[in-house]
């Protein structure tokens, strides 16, 4: 594929950059339909002369249609650009990208997706359809995935589309409630994907964090036990990464425990556990659902995290290797790769 762009770029000089763009442009209108024009612009940050030619040959294409409410990729266009997709990636040196982290993290798998979503909130979107993606080719018709909470996570069920017909999916919460908006909470996340994937989900009805006390008494509950046992039976695990300290102020931590974090230089944050940027404990807050060491016989252990402002967190998670997948953005994987102090 290398030496086929350089003999591309000898031939047709502007041909891969005309291809990223009129990719870029009709990427953009499947995320966003219906979408504006200035709206386009504002998104793509190209030129407002450029987006009139470029829209203008792809309606010739039949590849894009306006209406009063906006822009919309035909079925055509839909089509194309999925087929194109997986080729725009080579383009772009995105698979480049996927190798080199895979060596500096340690990771078995790894998926970019293209942008920046500390810029843009769709790219959560990407990532949560990559995700899906890869699911379509690990579950297995009794699997049970259990989900943490988080605005990428939610993103996923976002996302998330009828896997097979026929299943017996169990989804449920990885951990409690946080405090959260609703919609980013891990039991309802759970009952968001199990909805739409025809599947069947469990919720876990307790604060995420609790007292030493709480958690010994809730712990000898039945009904907790028992949905316990089948959130520790999961052989697919989904969690994002934190950053250690706005984790722990969205917890309402105590000042002590956040001066502890802080003396500790906590970084990253993931199932209850935070992290020092060489990926030691820092601090651990009692809750009930999957722990770290339950990671250990997964079959599937998925991390989902982007943004570069999240860089120090995923290099401080992944110091100790606990999650054999991370679906990612550019932003994120560039900002590891340049960072070698990460």
């Amino acid at each position: 594929m290398n030496e086929f762009k350089k003999l591309l770029k000898r031939v047709y000089p502007d041909l891969l950059e005309q291809m990223q763009q009129r990719y870029k442009i009709m990427h953009s209108v499947m995320l966003l339909q219906p979408i504006g024009r200035r709206s386009l612009v504002d998104v793509t940050k190209l030129k407002e002369r450029t987006i009139r030619s470029e829209v203008e040959f792809l309606q010739e294409q039949n590849l894009l249609q306006t209406t009063n409410k906006g822009m919309y990729l035909t079925s055509e266009g839909k089509v194309l650009l999925e087929k194109l997709t997986p080729k725009m990636k080579e383009f772009s040196g995105i698979n480049k990208l996927e190798t080199a982290l895979k060596e500096k993290l340690g990771v078995e798998y790894i998926i970019i997706v293209p942008g920046d979503s500390d810029r843009h909130e769709w790219i959560k979107y990407e990532m949560g359809k990559a995700c899906v993606h890869y699911l379509k080719n690990i579950l297995l018709p009794d699997s049970i995935i259990a989900v943490t909470g988080g605005t990428t996570i939610a993103a996923i069920a976002d996302a998330m589309v009828p896997i097979h017909e026929e299943n017996n999916y169990v989804f449920v919460p990885a951990r409690g409630g946080i405090g959260e908006e609703v919609e980013h909470q891990a039991n309802t996340i759970a009952a968001k994907m199990a909805h739409k994937t025809n599947g069947k989900y469990r919720m876990l009805f307790i604060p995420d964090i609790l007292s030493e006390q709480s958690y010994e008494t809730m712990m000898k509950e039945p009904s907790i036990h028992e949905i316990l046992q089948q959130i520790k039976g999961a052989n697919i695990v989904l969690h994002g990464i934190g950053n250690a300290l706005t984790m722990a102020k969205r917890r309402n931590t105590p000042t002590e425990t956040m001066e502890q974090l802080e003396k500790g230089n906590a970084v990253s944050e993931a199932f209850g556990y935070y992290f020092d940027d060489k990926g030691q404990i820092v601090h651990k807050i009692y809750k009930i659902g999957i722990q770290l060491d339950d990671l250990r016989d997964k079959n599937h252990v998925i991390a989902v995290a982007g943004g570069s402002s999240k860089a120090k967190a995923i290099a401080s998670y992944f110091k100790k290797g606990k999650s054999n997948m991370l679906i990612t953005d550019e932003a994120a994987a560039s900002q590891l790769l340049r960072d070698s102090s990460l």
